[in-house]
């Protein structure tokens, strides 16, 4: 496993902190993270719409004295990054998940812990805990069939310090993923969701001619509108829903006052040819009203990516595959330098649009590009 500690030399972006990991990860690795659904095309789509949108800037605007602040959930974030939940990060560098949760704290981002985490939950919120400085802990949940063991987690999550659940909605079962089958992707030894350690197998369905062993089988306990209602009966946190596209899915989400909604198309690893998520989140926004925060994430990469989301109504941003290569590349100082990239990036973008902070970014910033 790579072990490296120091930046290489050269990597000055996120897409060269990418080009840099793929000679760093061994191919199973690689087709893990990197790889999509089916035919990748929503893999691809993701940065493309990012890229097609157009900033339309006004000059000689006053920018001393700009920040990148922004309030989320009651919090004032230094900046509008957080990392989104990623599993087996010690599949990546040795100092998975921790590395990541102390490079979040130093550069002030907040972080979302995967509930197959290779490390235990608590472990990453005591790495973290003692710094006043540090962005929001949230904590992934992927409901289990067993509710007794979701409680359980759930318990574990606000006894650590976590400030949110995020609730995946988007992947009641894996997508054909391609190419971890052609690499015949496996976890190496010594790595595992160690948070779903104590999880009791789940029941056998009773066997018939015709069963379809995944509608029959594991939907079985795939999550529906109830189960939300459950949940936040079951949990003083906030609950964010985390794979919306749809606006009437937000509407619903609205009406049953969740604490915010992430625009996410899982980074294009479950279903393939979904539409990208800077193509959907003016729809979002427009359908909740300003009634819920908003966030988003897929295939953003450069600081203009993140002026882009806050142009079309997000109030934060989530980063996933870019801080994991710059694990992989340098272990935690890897992910400080991906975030403090973005950043940096996102001031330059910030002066030259003549807005000297997030909320005064007009409403015309962004346009389509014309083909």
């Amino acid at each position: 496993m790579n072990t490296r500690t120091a930046l290489p030399e050269g990597v000055i972006s996120l897409p060269g902190h990418e080009a840099h990991a793929r000679g760093v990860l061994d191919a199973n690795a690689w087709a893990y993270f990197a790889g999509g659904a089916a035919d990748e095309h929503t893999l691809r789509a993701n940065p493309a719409a990012w890229e097609a949108l157009r900033l339309h800037p006004r000059i000689l605007r006053p920018v001393a004295g700009g920040h990148t602040r922004v309030s989320l959930l009651g919090r004032s974030l230094a900046h509008p990054i957080l990392l989104a939940p990623v599993a087996y990060q010690r599949m990546a560098h040795p100092d998975g998940e921790i590395g990541t949760a102390l490079a979040a704290s130093a550069q002030q981002a907040g972080l979302v812990l995967s509930t197959q985490a290779s490390t235990p939950l608590e472990a990453v919120a005591d790495a973290i805990r003692n710094d006043p400085d540090r962005g929001p802990l949230w904590f992934q949940l992927y409901l289990q069939h067993d509710r007794g063991f979701n409680l359980e987690l759930i318990r574990r999550a606000e006894a650590a310090g976590y400030e949110a659940l995020v609730l995946t909605v988007d992947a009641p079962c894996n997508g054909a993923r391609d190419r971890e089958r052609q690499a015949g992707f496996r976890l190496p030894p010594g790595i595992s969701a160690v948070n779903l350690s104590q999880l009791s197998p789940r029941p056998d369905p009773a066997r018939h001619p015709h069963q379809s062993a995944l509608f029959d089988g594991l939907l079985q306990q795939a999550p529906t509108w109830d189960d939300i209602a459950w949940l936040q009966a079951s949990t003083r946190l906030p609950l964010i829903l985390k794979g919306v596209l749809h606006s009437d899915d937000a509407r619903e989400a609205a009406r049953l006052q969740v604490g915010g909604l992430i625009v996410s198309n899982h980074g294009g690893r479950t279903l393939d040819t979904l539409p990208p998520t800077a193509e959907v989140l003016p729809e979002i926004v427009e359908a909740l009203g300003g009634s819920l925060p908003v966030l988003v994430d897929g295939g953003i990469r450069r600081g203009t990516d993140v002026l882009k989301a806050m142009a079309l109504g997000a109030s934060a941003v989530l980063i996933g595959r870019p801080y994991i290569y710059g694990l992989a590349n340098a272990g935690a100082l890897g992910v400080a330098h991906v975030i403090r990239l973005l950043r940096d990036e996102l001031e330059i973008a910030m002066a030259l649009s003549g807005c000297p902070t997030l909320g005064d970014i007009p409403a015309d910033l962004v346009r389509r590009a014309r083909n």
